[in-house]
């Protein structure tokens, strides 16, 4: 066998493994990932989505030393920070966007309110913990 032809090989392999639906599936969820988290960071600073600071319980804005809008920047450059952590080591990162969206849940639910956005954490916070599963296979 020539190395034209273990080169074909190997492509073909790589193809191959691109084509499962599972290295697709780890694909989708490896750039919803990166991107989402980093969008939020960022917005922390802009508010161009939304008002950020009305999801912080008032209850951890009373004990932040350094107050709610300002708590949530330091948020923001958490999330950025997570999400190139699941941009360059998905393993790492993701069980990190996974409790992350677990803690933003407890902290919506003391409020009892937003609920509906607490409900769809929960999504993303499984869909956190499905791409750290995935990563184990396909990512570094």
């Amino acid at each position: 066998m020539n190395s034209t032809t273990l080169t074909n090989l190997g492509h073909n392999a790589v193809a191959r493994e691109h084509a499962r639906p599972t290295y697709q599936a780890y694909q989708i969820l490896h750039v919803t990932f990166i991107i989402a988290p980093i969008v939020a960071g960022l917005d922390k600073f802009f508010h161009l989505l939304t008002n950020w600071d009305q999801y912080l319980a008032p209850w951890i804005s009373g004990i932040s030393p350094i107050g709610g809008h300002h708590l949530m920047q330091a948020v923001g450059v958490v999330e950025i920070i997570a999400g190139l952590l699941v941009w360059i080591k998905p393993r790492l990162g993701a069980p990190i966007v996974a409790a992350w969206l677990c803690l933003i849940i407890l902290n919506l639910i003391t409020m009892g309110t937003f609920l509906d956005i607490a409900l769809r954490d929960l999504g993303l916070a499984l869909g956190a913990a499905a791409l750290w599963r995935l990563a184990l296979e396909f990512g570094e």
